[in-house]
């Protein structure tokens, strides 16, 4: 008799700030540490999901041997990377802090260094690519989409369900500005499905303990998604 076994739920998890070139040595940035998404990434392999890290600029990786991690710096490196990789995924978190904005190529900013003047330096922005809500238009059925939204605490759940129903996504993490580059993170899980009660960390907890709780939530949910 032919036995079946269920494979472990697929993972892919976004981390990391992106950097927007000025020119060949300067940046936009923000101060997102990654810290997040590592853990989620550990979290994830440590309970024995197949686990796909998209990581940004940040010095750190991943503790654990079992995460599969792809590097990006820009917007258009990670939107390459989600093209290769979001079909895979049963559950994808977005957690790195992409860019709003990023310099507009011109012959000032290509090919060398800015040199520094007393007249100032005027940049031109262009919007990115809005990397989440692509991604929720192009998935197949049975995915799971995750993403987060960081905002201040005074607008952070009203602000959060916005985001929930513009990106078409299931799942939204609510996070207050004060989450950014911390140990600690205060968080609550909103859903599109109105059945879904929303769940909270019930004050601030490490990071660590926050991916546990996340995932304990969500693996059920991807795997009767499959």
């Amino acid at each position: 008799m032919t036995q079946h076994t269920t494979r472990p739920t697929r993972v892919l998890i976004t981390a990391g700030p992106t950097h927007e070139p000025i020119d060949a040595v300067r940046y936009l940035a923000n101060r997102s540490s990654g810290r997040l998404g590592l853990a989620l990434a550990d979290a994830a392999a440590d309970r024995g999901l197949e686990t796909r890290l998209l990581l940004g600029p940040v010095p750190h990786r991943p503790r654990s041997e079992h995460v599969e991690t792809h590097s990006f710096r820009t917007t258009a490196d990670l939107q390459a990377l989600l093209a290769e990789h979001a079909p895979w995924a049963d559950l994808l978190v977005m957690a790195a802090a992409v860019a709003d904005y990023r310099p507009i190529p011109s012959e000032a900013t290509e090919g060398g260094k800015l040199r520094r003047t007393e007249a100032g330096l005027t940049l031109h922005l262009e919007p990115t690519p809005d990397l989440l809500a692509g991604v929720a238009a192009a998935r197949r059925p049975g995915q799971v989409l995750v993403g987060f939204a960081l905002e201040p605490a005074d607008r952070l759940e009203v602000s959060a369900r916005d985001k929930l129903d513009r990106k078409g996504i299931d799942f939204i993490v609510a996070n207050p500005l004060e989450t950014m580059d911390s140990q600690q993170i205060t968080a609550t899980l909103l859903a599109r499905d109105p059945t879904f009660a929303p769940a909270n960390t019930s004050g601030k907890v490490h990071k660590d303990r926050f991916a546990a709780w996340l995932l304990d939530l969500l693996e059920p949910i991807a795997l009767a998604a499959r």
